[in-house]
Parts: C-alpha cells; structure tokens; sequence
C-alpha cells in the first residue's frame, strides 16, 4: 500500500534506503566540530533551515530535505548536538537537549552558526523559512524570539511555552504552529497560551491542531505516526512555503 502526495511518499517500507542528492557538511562553532546536512537543488532556489529532533539530525531529516529539494527548495539541516552525537537512549535525548534549554545563548549561538553556513554554501538567506521538528520546533521558536532575519518560522509538534525573560517582540516575521490535540508532552494549555502571546505582541501567525495526532505524528514508522494529521500538516507547511519565499513549489 502507498499514498502520494505532493512531496510526500507513505509506504511499507517508509525509511527504506534512497539515493538523496545532498551532502553532509563539518562546520566550526566555538571550535567544536557539527555535521550539518546541505541538499542543494539551484542557486536561486528558497532556502529552508531545517532543524532536528531530540535525536539529533537523522535520516529522517535527510528525508525531509530530499522532499523539499524535490519541490523546489534547497535545505540545511543543522546539527545542534555536534559531530557524531546522535542519541538513541532516551536519557541522553534528554541530557543534551536539556543542556540547550538550560543555555538558551548557546542555543540562540547554534541557530545563527547553521544559518550561517548555509549562506557559506550559497543558501539564499534573503529567502529562509525556518522549520523544525518537536525539539527543533522549540530551536525555531527560539530564533524567532532572538530576532534571526527570516520569511517564516514554522514549529511540527514542538515545544510551545516561552521560557522566562523572553517575550517575542523581536520576532521579524510570522509563525505557523502545526500541533496535535492528542499531544501529551506539549499540553493544549501551552498551544493556547502561545496563540494569545503571540496576538498581544502583534505577530502574524497561522496555528493548525489535528484530532488524534500524539506528540512526534509526523514521524515516519513510528507507532505514533499519524498519517492524515502528517499529510495534512505536510500541505499547510508547503503552503506556507509558497507564500512567504514567493517560490511555487514544483
């Protein structure tokens, strides 16, 4: 059984090796090594920043990125764990994302330095929508909130709730949260009181829930993987795309 859509391939064997076209890249920040993931598919192209879960960046990333690259967009996955560190235990996925959350420069410092590279690479920086997902949803928030210069940010199950002392009056540019109504690590509490933050400080925003869809519901092969809320979040976010980088998507 196989459903298509546009960009979006869902089958047996959903994680099955396939050829991608981009590259895996060392870049420096602080002198540590990270190992971010470049897919390029023109020089003019829009570019999306693409940002791991708590497992670090994974196949599943190089995945996504090959969807985008196949609708017309170049991507850079950063790597905000550093080179080689991809946690399997939970406990880890734990420790190191929550050394990030306990140092929100360093993480806001990760943000810049991948965005940064990409440009190095020929990524259009004045065309980037910024996009994560569960713990990189919380990074692309967390950009948004230092003032990164981008068209978008767009959160897929990500953490919701603004850490104390930060608000979002630096924020340059709309937000789309996409989110599950059945997400028990992100409570709707958290979803409601972001949408009435975001509308106090006056910044455009789209934010969509979906019936059903648990905590990681995009999540290629996992038994929380939830294939109408993933499809359905999948076009809205591509949608976004469209408009704010004025690219229509291949």
């Amino acid at each position: 059984m196989k459903t298509t859509l546009k960009g979006l391939t869902v089958c047996a064997a959903l994680m099955a090796p396939v050829a991608l076209a981009g590259e895996h890249v060392i870049y420096n920040v602080d002198g540590e090594p990270y190992e971010g993931y470049w897919a390029k598919v023109s020089n003019t192209a829009p570019l999306v920043l693409l940002v791991h879960d708590w497992d670090g960046l994974t196949e599943y990333e190089e995945k996504r990125a090959e969807m985008l690259n196949e609708m017309g967009y170049n991507v850079f996955a950063v790597d905000l764990f550093g080179q080689d560190v991809r946690p399997t235990k939970v406990e880890d996925k734990r420790q190191h994302t929550g050394e990030l959350y306990k140092n929100r420069d360093k993480l806001q410092a990760l943000m810049a330095a991948g965005l940064a590279e990409a440009g190095k690479l020929g990524g259009n920086l004045d065309n980037t929508v910024v996009m994560g997902y569960c713990f990189g949803g919380a990074a692309a928030l967390e950009s948004a909130r230092a003032g990164m210069s981008a068209r978008g940010f767009v959160t897929f199950h990500g953490g919701l709730k603004t850490p104390e002392g930060q608000n979002y009056a630096q924020t340059k540019a709309p937000i789309m949260v996409l989110h599950g109504t059945a997400d028990s690590a992100i409570p709707m509490s958290q979803f409601a009181g972001l949408a009435v933050e975001l509308e106090e400080s006056g910044v455009k925003h789209e934010m969509i829930t979906y019936s059903g869809a648990p905590h990681a519901f995009t999540v290629f092969g996992s038994d929380r993987y939830r294939e109408d809320a993933d499809k359905k979040s999948w076009m809205a976010f591509t949608g976004f795309l469209e408009e704010k980088t004025g690219a229509k998507a291949m």
